[in-house]
């Protein structure tokens, strides 16, 4: 089933159209009823951040686990429970206001795209989807309905990385023709796909966390509640999860789009899982801030990055275990993850002079814009040409060592094999 198959069935079964929530006019005192899909692991997490808000009122969970929806519960004893997404948007759409979604990569543009269907606004967790094509419909059915949308990146509205946005623009080590980011996680997987399979547990719905994706049997601690990162069906390895927060400044900093070349150096593909291993070079067209073109070199894996003259620190200082270099025509700018950036110039460390900012929340900046008092920092605009710029390495991965070369305006690659993994057929469950 494709995504616009699903998507007319789903609109089916809830049944329901509605005006997009940007044009409903909220009392003075009213407060925003959000549903929250997945909240057990991260979804608890951005479950008790959305929530903080005092304008917030959670009136709808949502989580195949039982256990992470008694959880969940507990917390918010007033909200209506669904293991299904799909219900709760039958049963609940003219209650609710605003959705969460924070389920594993391969269920985000499912459930996202059904919520703004119905006009909703959305704050989905990072990376924005599973599959190229997913960014860009996200991106379109935003703007066509106007809906006011954020991924879930916390760190972009963080000051530490908004400051150093700021420091490269003003040109503070001149036009960038480099970027190395690297992670040393490991959310790959080199051995076999696991044989048989294991009961179900009685708190999990396996049809339903599958969802959209192929069916196949549970195995246990393969798939639910940890592991799904280094899976082709539902995650996007290290590069798709670290990635999309340490892609995020530099890509902000230089007014990036997307690549026009891509490369990974990793393992020969096993149809199962993500390599343990990658290193992903991007080239990309320049803009006011880089060279004529700016490449970007991405390295993640227990023992990344590797060596590299522009990654030397002086004084023999370490790196960080995760985080990007800048490299300009005066100079490098150091951003770990997390933390704030360090000026290299002449491989001497050099005083920085760092913008002073004010704190933001990018959960309360979400509800806020919902309410109309401020705009998402990270909307769908946004979130989907970074999440396509990740996404086409994740591609690039199933064919090592070989440039693959993007058409933007064509929304393809120059290797027909390569197209055939921009999308994914829907699973009718």
């Amino acid at each position: 089933m494709k995504r616009r198959d699903f998507l007319k069935n789903a609109s089916a079964f809830a049944g329901i159209t509605l005006l997009p929530s940007s044009v409903w006019a909220f009392a003075k005192n009213a407060k925003l009823r959000t549903a929250h899909i997945g909240v057990g692991g991260m979804g608890a997490s951005d479950l008790a951040s959305i929530s903080s808000h005092g304008m917030v009122e959670v009136t709808a969970l949502c989580d195949v686990d039982s256990n992470n929806l008694a959880a969940a519960l507990k917390l918010h004893p007033s909200a209506k429970t669904f293991k299904d997404y799909r219900k709760l948007f039958e049963q609940m759409g003219k209650d609710i206001d605003a959705v969460i979604v924070s389920t594993p990569d391969h269920t985000h543009a499912p459930a996202a795209l059904m919520a703004m269907e119905m006009g909703k606004p959305v704050y989905c967790q990072k990376p924005l989807t599973h599959h190229v094509s997913e960014a860009r419909a996200m991106r379109k059915m935003a703007e066509e309905k106007k809906l006011v949308t954020q991924m879930g990146i916390q760190i972009h509205s963080w000051k530490e990385y908004r400051g150093t946005a700021q420091l490269i623009q003003t040109g503070i080590i001149g036009k960038v023709h480099t970027v190395r980011a690297w992670s040393n996680k490991n959310w790959g997987y080199d051995g076999a796909a696991p044989a048989g399979s294991d009961p179900v547990p009685s708190t999990l719905d396996w049809n339903l966390w599958l969802g959209t994706s192929p069916d196949r049997p549970y195995k246990d601690k393969i798939y639910h509640p940890g592991n799904w990162r280094k899976l082709l069906d539902y995650g996007c390895g290290t590069l798709g999860d670290m990635g999309v927060h340490i892609f995020d400044t530099p890509y902000t900093a230089l007014a990036l789009d997307v690549p026009e070349t891509i490369c990974c150096d990793c393992r020969k593909p096993n149809g199962f899982s993500h390599p343990e291993h990658n290193v992903v070079t991007y080239e990309f067209p320049g803009t006011d801030f880089t060279a004529k073109y700016l490449q970007w070199v991405w390295y993640d894996g227990t023992d990344a990055p590797k060596k590299h003259k522009e990654l030397e620190m002086p004084k023999g200082e370490k790196l960080p275990e995760q985080g990007s270099m800048f490299v300009g025509e005066k100079g490098r700018l150091l951003l770990p993850h997390i933390g704030y950036p360090k000026l290299i110039i002449e491989n001497k460390l050099e005083k920085l002079d760092f913008p002073v900012l004010e704190e933001v929340d990018h959960y309360h900046q979400f509800v806020d814009a919902c309410l109309g008092k401020t705009e998402a920092s990270a909307p769908f605009s946004y979130a989907s040409r970074l999440t396509e710029s990740i996404l086409l390495g994740v591609v690039a991965n199933r064919f090592p060592n070989e440039k693959l070369h993007w058409d933007n305006s064509a929304q393809q690659f120059s290797k027909e094999e390569a197209n055939l993994l921009l999308d994914g057929n829907y699973r009718d469950f």
